[in-house]
């Protein structure tokens, strides 16, 4: 397993199911919170067999502040794509330029 690749696809993974854990429940408003929280809870499960083992891989080539950062980045990328394809929410001009100040952002962590 490639430790500069492993862990940016494990991430991506990911990130597809916190993001379905966090926000695929706005839906189904009107279920009951509780199984709201009880179905988030049980695919974040499966995000933890994908971000632990991705952290811990990465770590041999990454810091912890590059894998953070990684991270976040993709989490954007990952919501950016879930908002428009699955909540059917339109991205703005300010979202797109918020989301690349803070790719710009980003890309200062892994200078040096």
């Amino acid at each position: 397993m490639n430790p500069y690749i492993a862990p940016i696809a494990m991430l991506c993974a990911s990130n597809v199911f916190m993001t379905f854990a966090w926000y695929g429940h706005l839906k189904y408003k009107t279920s009951a919170l509780w199984m709201a929280v009880l179905v988030s809870w049980a695919i974040a499960f499966f995000e933890y067999w994908l971000a632990v083992p991705a952290n811990r891989i990465g770590s041999s080539v990454y810091s912890a502040a590059e894998l953070k950062t990684m991270q976040e980045v993709i989490t954007l990328l990952v919501f950016a794509g879930f908002s428009v394809l699955y909540l059917k929410e339109p991205l703005g001009w300010n979202h797109l330029v918020g989301f690349a100040l803070i790719a710009a952002g980003a890309s200062f962590i892994f200078r040096g």
